[in-house]
């Protein structure tokens, strides 16, 4: 294994515990809605979306057409256009491997690769690659053991879609340990808080997005003489 292979695994090790549980959470959240392991499996393989996967599981069960699910998907996956910005150059300009770091761009690898891109790597596309693969594979080992063991034995999985919330959780507090500056988060959180008083829990999703990144402009001068880039 080369030293690039080992960084990557190194770094996704942070993510593999969460994304293992979770990944369980799936498997066993699609067996009780009759999702045999294949269909599960594909999901992780293709979609690949985090929570979006555990809201496809409620809409395959209500036979939404398929509107409601693009809709739906636009909806709780829209942050990552914002995310992709951020990594345009670093994804390098074409290629499939180009195509699978965009596919690949979960809220936990993100906050991986701004980490590594913190490093100025001289040549990163080849790690934030192995990253991202490594995560999305950690996911689908717990989507196959959750959904084996779902087959098998019965659960209770009342309130275990919570888990992906937990993990995000979890992971934003380890990279806000090692932040330069708090001042990114408390944007963040401020305008999380305002967008939730506003626009209540249903449509708080873009307009926050939308005063983060306009609340991290305003202040790119502060955050550029910390050695951060907004």
């Amino acid at each position: 294994m080369d030293q690039t292979k080992k960084e990557a695994l190194t770094s996704s090790l942070a993510v593999f515990p969460g994304y293992l549980v979770v990944g369980i959470a799936f498997g066993l959240l699609a067996q009780q809605h009759q999702i045999g392991w294949g269909w599960a499996l594909m999901m992780s393989v293709l979609v690949y979306a985090g929570s979006m996967q555990f809201v496809g599981i409620q809409l395959l069960a209500q036979a939404a057409s398929p509107l409601q699910v693009i809709l739906m998907t636009l909806a709780v996956n829209l942050r990552h256009l914002f995310y992709g910005f951020s990594f345009l150059r670093e994804f390098g300009e074409r290629g499939v491997r180009r195509l699978y770091l965009i596919f690949g761009l979960t809220d936990e690898t993100y906050g991986l690769l701004c980490q590594k891109k913190l490093e100025n790597k001289a040549e990163p596309q080849r790690l934030y690659f192995w990253i991202t693969l490594l995560d999305q594979l950690w996911w689908i080992l717990g989507t196959l053991i959750g959904a084996a063991a779902g087959a098998v034995i019965p659960f209770d999985t009342t309130g275990i879609d919570f888990a992906m919330t937990a993990l995000f959780f979890v992971t934003c507090l380890d990279q806000l340990k090692s932040a330069v500056t708090p001042i990114p988060t408390l944007v963040g959180l401020i305008s999380a808080v305002a967008a939730l008083v506003l626009f209540g829990a249903d449509g708080m999703i873009l307009p926050a997005l939308v005063m983060i990144a306009a609340g991290l402009l305003g202040l790119r001068p502060i955050l550029e003489r910390r050695g951060l880039k907004a």
